[in-house]
């Protein structure tokens, strides 16, 4: 225990040293150096960045639990993630590369979704800001949770204490170098989180003693294997893969490549280590099953494989993969809530344009510290629920409220502003109330909630007035392009 603590430490230390590094190097930076790193971010970084902003704790504690517990039906999450985030990859990221900057060089997606109609009216941003306020801090709780989680098992610490010092590792990087710490933060965490995936499971299956393996598997049952359980399972697996399309701490990253001739080469990257960390999630679960046999506790089937095979300098470092998980999302969520506040709402109307560039900077400071103290509330309250079930609701709310309209904003001409604001109202009402009232029909809160997203954009806008030449030419320029 105390090897993989000191493990544990020396990470998050690093993880604060890429912060303070940032932190010196950005002295003199400005809004967009802090909120989208100046659009100066790598192929390599980008990718991973994205990726690992994604796959918190859940994929290694939430997804194999869900598999080791419940059989191979729900292998249809992972299924379906991997279809959306290589869809996003190819068809969205190239265009709102371009479109962003088309847009007023926009840093925020609030921002862009405004300037996309060259519009005055603020009331997209605070739209915006508003669900990236509720949702992320319900998202940032999960990943802060896990961290408790994490520590609680492996060393024995507090739960509670455990995220207090996790939060506090995470507040203090966000915090001091933006979104270039936060991207160069994940893109170690990636590397980690990939490894440690790789590794444990192979070595899980290679020690199974072939007749203690066949035993622990023949106690399953045949509808264990099972890929098609039932139609319920496999709509609301592709359901996941329809919040790429509107999830701001992921697609935020295809608007800070450094150019979009990278955006193909970002594309492989990222989706290639998706689809590895997914496919290798589902095999943990699987191999915690041949090696480990029953287990009371389904969430810690990856830390219990990896404490029984490697030595405590091993095991700590690829369980600090579940630290790069959860940290790599929660310092996403809470820089994106910050960015979505400061720029879209503190600045424009609270300021009314006025605001320095280093009062903007330290505005966006104290939003990160504000948010991960209500998320800290949120984990540390045992009502919460589960980490896989805090992930899934925020993750609803952002895919059906911004999925459909940021699609149609690059794809289809005749979007209005109008038709935007109510799609992004429709898309998050419907999705909670469909969590609130309906969910005991087993239909992912997301598939109703995106489908009347797109279908009241589609009928706001044709029912009002088209869009102006302005508008449709810069909409016909990013399309040549």
């Amino acid at each position: 225990m105390n090897t993989e603590l000191i493990i544990f430490v020396i990470y998050l230390f690093f993880m604060l040293g890429i912060g303070l590094h940032f932190f010196l190097k950005m002295r003199s930076g400005n809004e967009k150096d802090y909120f989208l790193g100046g659009r100066k971010m790598g192929p390599w970084v980008s990718a991973l960045s994205a990726g690992a902003s994604d796959m918190s704790a859940w994929v290694l504690m939430g997804l194999p639990a869900s598999v080791y517990a419940l059989g191979m039906g729900q292998t249809w999450i992972a299924i379906g993630l991997a279809i959306g985030y290589a869809l996003s990859w190819i068809f969205e990221a190239p265009r709102l590369r371009r479109y962003s900057e088309a847009a007023g060089d926009s840093i925020t997606i609030p921002q862009y979704l405004t300037n996309r109609f060259l519009s005055k009216n603020k009331a997209m941003q605070v739209i915006c800001a508003v669900i990236f306020l509720f949702a992320y801090t319900v998202y940032a709780a999960s990943s802060i949770k896990a961290c408790g989680t994490l520590f609680n098992t492996v060393v024995g610490i507090d739960a509670n204490k455990a995220m207090y010092l996790a939060a506090f590792i995470i507040i203090s990087y966000t915090f001091l170098g933006g979104f270039s710490a936060v991207s160069w933060t994940d893109f170690f965490q990636g590397m980690l989180m990939l490894a440690a995936l790789l590794i444990t499971p192979i070595f899980a299956l290679a020690l199974s003693k072939s007749g203690e393996a066949s035993s622990n598997l023949g106690n399953l049952g045949p509808g264990y294997w099972k890929l098609f359980t039932n139609w319920k399972d496999i709509v609301s697996g592709f359901g996941w893969g329809l919040g790429y399309f509107g999830m701001p701490h992921i697609i935020i990253r295809f608007m800070a490549v450094r150019s979009d001739k990278e955006i193909a080469k970002s594309a492989k990257i990222g989706i290639t280590w998706t689809v590895l960390i997914l496919s290798f999630s589902v095999l943990s679960a699987v191999a915690g099953r041949m090696f480990l046999g029953t287990i009371s506790d389904s969430s810690t089937v990856f830390i219990q494989i990896v404490r029984k095979i490697f030595p405590p300098v091993l095991s700590g470092l690829l369980l600090s993969a579940i630290l790069a998980a959860s940290m790599s999302t929660a310092d996403s969520q809470l820089l994106a809530s910050a960015s979505a506040f400061a720029s879209d709402v503190y600045k424009p109307i609270i300021r009314r344009n006025k605001a320095s560039d280093k009062e903007m900077l330290w505005t966006g400071r104290i939003v990160v510290l504000a948010i991960s103290v209500a998320a800290l509330l949120i984990a540390s309250n045992p009502a919460s629920g589960t980490i896989m079930d805090l992930v899934s609701n925020a993750w609803g709310v952002f895919g059906a409220a911004f999925g459909p309209v940021i699609l149609l904003s690059l794809f289809w001409r005749r979007l209005t502003f109008s038709g935007a604001a109510a799609s992004i109202i429709t898309g998050a009402l419907v999705d909670i109330l469909w969590l609130a009232f309906l969910s005991s029909t087993g239909i992912y809160e997301i598939i109703p909630g995106f489908i009347a997203g797109t279908l009241v954009a589609v009928v706001a806008s044709l029912a009002g007035k088209a869009p102006s030449d302005e508008v449709t030419a810069v909409f016909d320029k990013v399309a040549r392009s």
